[in-house]
């Protein structure tokens, strides 16, 4: 059901990775399977890091970001109740070409999607922040790896179902250590609204988004078959476990645990110097 053309239309800029997952959760808005109310949203498709990068200057009213770069963008954006990206026992993972320990990889480089990821930031959580790294697009860190161009490599997304494919070895499952370390699972990234639009639009927004997940949890086969399109040549039956890890109850509401474990991992970050200060996260819709 598309909005009435007596709605005067308002376009909205959405920022989102081109993934399976995002295409997933975003494809009732991107064929207007909901009444938008004159909402007309217009999807810009970049790598995370590049939408962290933007949402500092504001650009986008509405994009994915990663849940490491909310800490500096709560000026700006509403981190909405809807849309996250959760490790539940799973996330980034280190990779390297023959067997490691944490041990045997302390003083490498570590290839990395960038450095608002919240990849980066559990990292430094293991790690420590005086951790050596190099920053590289993220569907680039499996393949310099199995080339041996980059000794460890911390890669996100789908790379996290085939490395094994590619003779490769797992040091860490970051999500899984977070787990180890707090019971909780490990917020990666969501979805973050522009303060300025002011609150009817942002409550029209959270609702809106809100709806799409829903709406692709409902109509999975409808929506993953257009999400395959976005699955870099992963085989359907991996791409839909891959959409299964992140979109699921955890998107369509955080939850109180979801709630929990975005707090608690800010509040570490904090605690350990890698943001500047405390965030007061609150989430809307």
């Amino acid at each position: 059901m598309t909005a009435s053309s007596t709605t005067e239309r308002r376009d909205i800029r959405v920022g989102h990775s081109p993934d399976s997952d995002d295409a997933f959760m975003f494809y009732a808005l991107t064929h207007d399977k909901l009444d938008n109310n004159g909402l007309h949203f217009v999807h810009q498709l970049e790598d995370i890091e590049t939408l962290n990068r933007r949402a500092l200057n504001g650009e986008l009213e509405v994009s994915a970001i990663s849940i490491h770069a909310f800490a500096h963008l709560v000026d700006k954006y509403a981190l909405l109740a809807s849309g996250c990206s959760m490790g539940d026992k799973y996330g980034p993972m280190l990779i390297t070409r023959t067997p490691m320990t944490l041990d045997d990889i302390k003083g490498k480089t570590i290839a990395i999607p960038g450095t608002l990821t919240t990849a980066y930031l559990a990292l430094q959580l293991c790690l420590g922040r005086d951790v050596k790294v190099q920053v590289m697009p993220f569907d680039q860190i499996l393949p310099a790896v199995a080339d041996g161009k980059v000794e460890v490599g911390l890669i996100i997304h789908e790379g996290q179902l085939y490395y094994e494919s590619k003779g490769l070895h797992k040091v860490i499952d970051l999500g899984q250590w977070w787990f180890e370390q707090t019971g909780l699972p490990l917020p990666l990234g969501g979805n973050v609204v522009r303060r300025d639009l002011g609150q009817p639009l942002v409550d029209d927004i959270a609702r809106l988004i809100k709806g799409s997940i829903q709406y692709a949890l409902d109509h999975r086969e409808e929506a993953l078959n257009y999400a395959l399109k976005y699955a870099r040549d992963l085989d359907p039956a991996l791409a839909d476990r891959f959409v299964g890890m992140y979109v699921n109850e955890w998107t369509v509401d955080y939850g109180p645990r979801g709630r929990e474990a975005v707090r608690t991992l800010l509040a570490r970050a904090a605690e350990a110097g890698i943001i500047p200060e405390p965030v007061d996260v609150q989430f809307v819709g």
